[in-house]
């Protein structure tokens, strides 16, 4: 597995979806491919915008391995392994270590409300003591919006202390940039990824490493731009078209709107599908989207 620590633009992969709502590699892996070719420094694969929680393990394990036989570079991959069981958890895991994935992006316990800061750190040391350690490299994945159950400051700042080396980093989707700077401080070693292309111009002075967002699937050149120009003038341009994009997807079902847009954008209306519960955008919303995404600079 590649000890490469990922860092700057990263893609939360929307995953396209057969009638059956099976997962679709034959769309999937050019579009990964196409990502990685116009902007994005990785790719965090089966995350919150990759439906991963309507799939099955064994689903989940078999976009893992079209990933790992399409020949993609797997150190530029993490990969979303937490869901409610632990030994499934520990299997997904563990199959990202063994097929040389970059990173495993783990959800906290997500099911039981009220989870107390011991009982995480107890759920953390019952992963690690059930995978190959030497082989894995942990990201928490920080949705308390979604999940109910947080990861807070002072566990994330526990456990880096305790596995380090095992545990890199930290996706924080809440959208609260004073939690993202917080772990900065608490856990310096640890890779902060907040979730907004926003951050991305002015990532090194607050500490992050990048950023991890659903719309790099759309935004990925201008997102490169702007973390490669940091604090000046070309960056921030970059930067304002990305965030105007983001602004634009995010305004309603961000996940279907993204898939919408990838439709128009591949030209493919098999890519709008989306898995129950989810609804996918209807033919007058995807037009008006994409007509707004046009006016703000997209090219489709």
């Amino acid at each position: 597995m590649s000890k490469s620590r990922l860092r700057g633009v990263i893609a939360a992969a929307a995953t396209p979806v057969h009638p059956d709502y099976s997962p679709d590699a034959a769309r999937l892996l050019p579009h990964l491919r196409h990502l990685l070719e116009t902007g994005c420094d990785a790719i965090n694969l089966l995350g919150t915008t990759g439906e991963a929680n309507s799939f099955g393990l064994q689903q989940r394990l078999a976009i893992m391995r079209a990933v790992k036989d399409a020949g993609m570079p797997m150190d530029r991959f993490m990969v979303g392994t937490g869901v409610c069981s632990l030994d499934e958890t520990v299997a997904l895991t563990q199959a990202a270590a063994d097929l040389g994935f970059a990173g495993a992006l783990v959800l906290p316990p997500f099911f039981y409300p009220g989870i107390e800061p011991a009982a995480l750190v107890g759920y953390v040391e019952a992963l690690v003591s059930r995978i190959d350690a030497r082989e894995t490299r942990l990201y928490l994945y920080h949705i308390p919006q979604n999940t109910g159950v947080p990861w807070p400051v002072e566990v994330v700042a526990q456990l880096a202390r305790t596995h380090a080396g095992l545990l890199c980093g930290i996706k924080d989707s809440s959208g609260d940039l004073a939690y993202s700077r917080a772990v900065v401080a608490a856990a310096p070693d640890l890779a902060v990824f907040p979730s907004s292309e926003a951050t991305l111009w002015h990532a090194d002075k607050d500490g992050f490493a990048g950023c991890i967002s659903a719309t790099t699937n759309l935004t990925a050149a201008d997102s490169q731009v702007a973390w490669k120009h940091q604090g000046n003038d070309v960056g921030k341009q970059a930067v304002e078209r990305a965030t105007a994009v983001r602004g634009l997807l995010a305004k309603e079902a961000l996940v279907s709107s993204v898939k919408a847009t990838l439709g128009l954008r591949h030209r493919d209306p098999q890519w709008s599908r989306t898995c129950p519960p989810l609804l996918p955008r209807s033919d007058a919303q995807t037009q008006a989207l994409g007509d707004a995404l046009r006016a703000a600079g997209l090219t489709l």
